[in-house]
C-alpha cells in the first residue's frame, strides 16, 4: 500500500559482527546516517549502557543497509530496534499521523527494556519536532533514557526543538558532509537560562579524522536538572492559603514585589537553594486553586500551570485524577481531611438538669429496687396472713409507704410488723444515702451551662433547613462533590439550588469566620487546619473560644505542589520533598507557624457559673410538679364520678 507504514525491524546483536566489517561511505550526496554513523556510534560507545537497547527512528529516508553497515558493530545486549514513519508519497501530514501510532509501539518496546536511547534521523524539521513532542507526550523517555537526534540542517533551522528538547535528557547532531572529511557537531540544550531562552551549548565534535572530541566542560548527555548550571528565575502560582502560605507584601505598591511566607514557601526556599534557582510569584486572577469547567477549560492555579504560564504550583494541591490530565504532581507533602467549623453557641441553662446527677441506669435500678421490695413484702405478707388475723388494707399501706420513703415523706410505722420495719427501715437508708448524694450532685449540676454545638456530622447539617454551607471556590473537594452521582455528597450539592452553598476564596476566610460562620446559621466546610487557623487566630484575639470543629471527618486528600506535564523538574523535586517530609520538618514548620493551635481543639461543651438560681434554672421541676397535680386533680375527679354512680346504684 502506498501509504502503509513499514514494518519494523529488529537488529539483533548477534548479527552485528556479520555486518560490522562493511565499509563506510562518506560521500556527500549520502545519507545522513551513512555520513553520521562514526558519530553516533561514537557516542553510544561512550555513554550507552552495555545492557541497554537502541530504537532507531527514521522517516524513510534511511536504508536498512546503511544501519547494517554504520551501527552493525555497536554492542547492545538490548537489541536494536528500526522503525519507519514514511509513506510513498511523501506527505508530511500523513507522516505526522502515523507518529501517534509509531510511538506507541516503541513505548511498548520501551517497557520491556532496561533502558534506551532513541535515535532519530531526519533531514526534515517537522519530522524532528513532532518526534521530540511525542516522546514528551506519550511519557516515552524518563530521565534514565537518551534521545539522539541527527539531521543535516543547521542549527538556525531548527528553533521548535529548542524547547522540547531542553527538556529531555537529549543531545542534537548536526551533520556537515560538504568538507572532505565528513565532521558533525554535537549540542545540548539548556533549560531555564537567566534570560529566559534555551541556551544552546556545543559539547563535542566528531570528524572521521579525529575522531571524538570533548568541546565543553559539560559531558556529552549533562544532567540538566540535579543542580542548574546557570541560576535561573522560575515563576511559581501561588495564593494565600493558611497556614501553609500566607501574604507578605502584594504588588499594589509601586516599588513591591509579590511575596509569600509560611511552611510552603521555605520548602520552596529550600528547594531553590538545593537546585540553585531563584523565583518570582504569581498569583491566579480569579484567587482560586482550579477546576475544570465544562468547556474544557481550567480556572485557577492548575490553569496557569498546565497552560505553562508557571513552571510550578505552591498550593498545596488535593491530589485529583482530573487534575492529573492537566499537571502533574510532585510527593505528597501532607494528608489532610475536611471538618465542618461553625459558631459555638451562648451558654444555655438546660431545664430538665435535674435529671442529669443521676444516669438513665440509676433511675432504672431505682425503679427496679422499689419494685423488687414491693414484690418481697406483698409475698411475705400473703404467707404471714395465711397463719395469722388478716389485715384488708396491707397491700395500699405497704404500696404507699415506700413511694413515701423514697418521696422524703413521714411513714407511720405504728401498725407494721417486726420484719415489715426491718424491711422498711433498709429502704429508708438506701434512699438517704441516694437522696443525699442527689441533693448534693444537683447544687452543683445548677451551676453548670451548656454551649450548644449542634452541627457534628454532614447529616446533621443537612438535617438543618436553616443551615448555610461554605467551601472554597475552586477546589478538590468541590470537583469531587460536582462529580458524585449519589449519596450524601450529591445531597450537598443539590441543595445549591435552594440557596444553601456558598463559595469564598481563601484570602477572604477571615471575614468568612468574623461575618457569617459567627452569627450561628453558616458553617465552614473546610480543611482541618484551615479550621484550626481560624480558631486559633479568634482565640490570639479575643482570648474565647467561640468556634468549635466537628467530630466528623470527610474527604481525605493528599496535598503536594503541582508542575507542567512530563516536566523533568519533578523527578528532583520529589527527591527533596521526601527528605523534608521523611525528617519531619514540615510538621514542624507546621508547629511553629500556629500559634495557639490546640487552645480550642477541645473545648468544653460545659461551664460552670456563680449565679442565683431563676424560673430559667427550674422551670423543667415546675413542670414535673404541675403535672403530678394535673394527674392526681384527675384520678380525683374519676374518684368521685365513681364513687357517685357507685351511691347511685
Amino acid at each position: 500500500m502506498a501509504d502503509a507504514m513499514s514494518l519494523l525491524l529488529i537488529l539483533n546483536a548477534v548479527a552485528f559482527p556479520a555486518v560490522a566489517r562493511l565499509p563506510r561511505s562518506y560521500a556527500g550526496v549520502g545519507e545522513t546516517l551513512g555520513v553520521a554513523g562514526g558519530a553516533v556510534e561514537a557516542v553510544l560507545a561512550r555513554e550507552q549502557p552495555p545492557y541497554c537497547s537502541v530504537i532507531l527512528l527514521t522517516d524513510g529516508t534511511t536504508s536498512a543497509t546503511t544501519v547494517f553497515t554504520e551501527l552493525g558493530g555497536q554492542e547492545a545486549s538490548g537489541g536494536m530496534t528500526m522503525f519507519e514513519a514514511a509513506t510513498l508519497t511523501r506527505d508530511h501530514n500523513l507522516t505526522q499521523a502515523q507518529l501517534p501510532l509509531v510511538f506507541s509501539q516503541v513505548r511498548r518496546l520501551r517497557q520491556v527494556s532496561g533502558c534506551v536511547t532513541l535515535v532519530v534521523v531526519s533531514d526534515d524539521p517537522a519530522f524532528l519536532t513532532a518526534s521530540a513532542e511525542w516522546s514528551l507526550k506519550g511519557r516515552l523517555l524518563t530521565w534514565s533514557n537518551k534521545l539522539l537526534a541527527v539531521t543535516r540542517r543547521p542549527l538556525q533551522d531548527l528553533p521548535h526543538l529548542y524547547t522540547s528538547f531542553s527538556m529531555m535528557n537529549s543531545m542534537l547532531i548536526i551533520v556537515n558532509a560538504s568538507v572532505a572529511f565528513p565532521r558533525c557537531v554535537m549540542y545540548v540544550h539548556l533549560p531555564y537560562s537567566p534570560s529566559g531562552e534555551v541556551e544552546v551549548v556545543r559539547v563535542g565534535t566528531w570528524s572521521s579524522k579525529h575522531g571524538l572530541r570533548i568541546a565543553s566542560r559539560l559531558p556529552l548527555f549533562p544532567d540538566k536538572f540535579s543542580k542548574f548550571l546557570e541560576r535561573p528565575r522560575l515563576v511559581v502560582a501561588a495564593e494565600e492559603f493558611q497556614p501553609h502560605v500566607s501574604i507578605k507584601t502584594t504588588v499594589e505598591r509601586p516599588g513591591q514585589t509579590l511575596s509569600f511566607a509560611g511552611p510552603m514557601e521555605r520548602l520552596l526556599d529550600l528547594l531553590a537553594h538545593s537546585l540553585n534557582f531563584t523565583y518570582s510569584f504569581r498569583r491566579p486572577p480569579d484567587g482560586s486553586w482550579g477546576t475544570k469547567l465544562q468547556n474544557g477549560s481550567w480556572t485557577g492555579m492548575v490553569g496557569m500551570v498546565g497552560r505553562q504560564e508557571a513552571d510550578l504550583g505552591l498550593g498545596p494541591f488535593g491530589i485529583s485524577a482530573t487534575r492529573a490530565e492537566m499537571v502533574d504532581f510532585t510527593e505528597p507533602i501532607l494528608i489532610d481531611y475536611a471538618r465542618i467549623m461553625a459558631g459555638r453557641g451562648r451558654p444555655e441553662v438546660d431545664p430538665w438538669g435535674f435529671l442529669l446527677p443521676l444516669g438513665p441506669l440509676v433511675w432504672t435500678a431505682i425503679l427496679a429496687a422499689l419494685l423488687v421490695v414491693l414484690v418481697a413484702v406483698f409475698l411475705l405478707s400473703f404467707f404471714v396472713c395465711l397463719k395469722g388475723p388478716q389485715r384488708e388494707s396491707w397491700p395500699t399501706e405497704s404500696f404507699f409507704s415506700y413511694i413515701r420513703v423514697l418521696l422524703q415523706q413521714d411513714v407511720p410505722v405504728v401498725k407494721h410488723r417486726w420484719w415489715e420495719r426491718l424491711v422498711l427501715g433498709s429502704w429508708m437508708v438506701m434512699t438517704l444515702v441516694l437522696t443525699k448524694s442527689y441533693a448534693g450532685n444537683l447544687m452543683s449540676m445548677l451551676a453548670v451551662r451548656y454551649i450548644p454545638q449542634p452541627y457534628q456530622s454532614l447529616r446533621d447539617v443537612l438535617d438543618d433547613p436553616s443551615a448555610t454551607m461554605i467551601w472554597e471556590a475552586n477546589t478538590a473537594y468541590v470537583q469531587f462533590l460536582r462529580s458524585a452521582e449519589s449519596g450524601i455528597f450529591r445531597e450537598i450539592i443539590d441543595s445549591e439550588a435552594s440557596g444553601r452553598l456558598m463559595y469564598v476564596k481563601s484570602t477572604q476566610y477571615a471575614r468568612m469566620r468574623d461575618k457569617l460562620v459567627r452569627a450561628g446559621k453558616h458553617v465552614f466546610m473546610g480543611e482541618d487546619l484551615s479550621s484550626r487557623v481560624l480558631m486559633a487566630q479568634d482565640f490570639s484575639n479575643t482570648g474565647r473560644c467561640e468556634f468549635y470543629a466537628s467530630k466528623e471527618v470527610f474527604l481525605p486528600f493528599m496535598f503536594s505542589m503541582i508542575g507542567q506535564k512530563n516536566s523533568p523538574l519533578l523527578p528532583v523535586i520529589n527527591e527533596r520533598i521526601n527528605a523534608v517530609t521523611e525528617a519531619g520538618l514540615y510538621g514542624f514548620w507546621m508547629d511553629t507557624t500556629i500559634p495557639n493551635s490546640t487552645s480550642c481543639t477541645h473545648a468544653s461543651s460545659k461551664i460552670t457559673v456563680n449565679s442565683s438560681l431563676s424560673v430559667t434554672n427550674l422551670w423543667g421541676m415546675f413542670v414535673v410538679l404541675a403535672g403530678g397535680h394535673t394527674v392526681a386533680l384527675l384520678l380525683l375527679c374519676f374518684e368521685l364520678l365513681a364513687a357517685a354512680r357507685h351511691t347511685q346504684t
